[in-house]
Parts: C-alpha cells; structure tokens; sequence
C-alpha cells in the first residue's frame, strides 16, 4: 500500500514566527485518520522565523529527531546539552523520564526543518542529546541511516526504538530501492527537496508518502531530490 498525503492536505498554523505543517494530528490539528503510523507519531514540517524560537518546554517518553533543510537551530536542555546544528546536520533528543529543552533560530534567515517524533520500546531512561553532521555526498545515489534503534547502523545517532531514519541525495533519473526487514514496517517518506516516484506514485517536495504491505519500494528521483524516510515498527 502507498498513500500520497500531499502537502496541500496537511494540518497547519502560522504563529507569525512559526509556519508549521503537520503530517499527523499535532497540537491544534486533528484527523482521526492521521494520527500516527506505527510507531512514527509526529512529522512537523516548521519554517521558524529568525531571531525567534521554541521558549523552555518540557517532553518525556519520546524520541525526537530534527533534520535541518535550511538554516540552524541552537539546541540548550537542564541536563547541561548546548549545541548548534545547521543545515545537513541531524540532532536527535531522547526525552527519557523527562527534559526540559528550548530550540532557537539564532540565525539571519528562516530555519527550516523537519521534526520527527516515534515512541520509544520502553518508559523512562535517562534523557540524551546529540548531533552530528551528514554529509550529502555521503548520501549520494544511497540511504544513509541518521538515527537508528537498529542493528548494525553503528554510524547513525542513537535512539531508543525500534526504528530508522534515513537520507538520501538522488540525481534526476537516479534510484534506489529500500527492503524493509518486513512488509509489515510503516514507512514514511518525504522529499526534502526534488520531486520522486515511489513505486507508481509521484510526490513533490514535502509530499507526504505513507508505505507498508510492500516488501521492497523503489524511489527514483524526477528531479534532484533529497529524501527523507523513516522506517518504524
């Protein structure tokens, strides 16, 4: 099964500082029929103002990945975590038993970004962050995992799940074909940029594409894309 959930259909609001598009039910946002897939329960698709922000707010029990498109976002959380991560990078928060964290675009121009939640296998832990860089010729023509609960993706950032998320760059007329583990995995796959077939199934930049029942999907790009897709239990 593959579902196009275009990006005219998702939820949004504009704050003035803050444009964000949902592509499951968040905040003020509800669609019974979007709540989460599988374990993936949140997909927000924010453009953040410069000089603005997410002031200190509080989250547990979950496992927040950021993917930055355009711009940097400056992380600082009561468990002593500072850091900025800028355009290319990921940074990933295991919420744990509870953290308290602020997310500011220090920057002079818009951030924009991808913000990925999934529900960790078990309660509590400690609370973590971390970034790092992932370079987009490392990615080329290839899924990298970025963060990973899986085995065996000993280069993706830590996350407590049973779960991936993956990037790839593609050329137009480049493919790549990912094999879940099993056709019952949800994936969700997003163009950053570009425009790709999935399978039969065309989506542009920010098109949501919900995949499972399928044991291997083809991605080939019609333009020069960038790819994200999260791979959940």
């Amino acid at each position: 099964m593959i579902e196009l959930r275009p990006f005219d259909s998702l939820g949004s609001i504009n704050h003035g500082w803050l444009d964000a598009h949902h592509h499951f039910a968040f905040g003020q946002y509800h669609d019974p029929a979007r709540v989460n897939w599988g374990s993936l329960r949140v997909w927000n698709d924010d453009t953040i103002a410069p000089g603005t922000g997410f002031p200190a707010h509080p989250h547990e029990d979950m496992e927040i990945i950021t993917y930055i498109r355009k711009g940097a976002i400056t992380h600082r959380d009561n468990q002593g975590n500072e850091g900025r991560t800028e355009a290319g990078d990921v940074q990933v928060m295991s919420a744990g038993s509870g953290i308290q964290h602020s997310e500011y675009n220090r920057e002079d121009e818009a951030t924009e970004l991808f913000q990925i939640w999934i529900i960790p296998e078990t309660r509590g832990g400690t609370p973590s962050w971390g970034a790092r860089a992932f370079p987009k010729g490392d990615r080329s023509g290839a899924f990298v995992p970025l963060a990973s609960g899986m085995a065996n993706d000993n280069d993706a950032l830590p996350i407590r799940t049973d779960a991936r998320v993956l990037g790839a760059a593609l050329k137009a007329g480049q493919s790549v074909t990912y094999t879940p583990a099993s056709s019952d995995r949800h994936l969700y796959l997003v163009p950053a940029t570009g425009k790709v077939r999935v399978d039969d199934v065309e989506a542009r930049a920010r098109d949501g594409v919900a995949i499972t029942q399928l044991d291997r999907v083809t991605i080939t790009a019609l333009e020069d894309s960038e790819v994200v897709l999260v791979d959940a239990a």
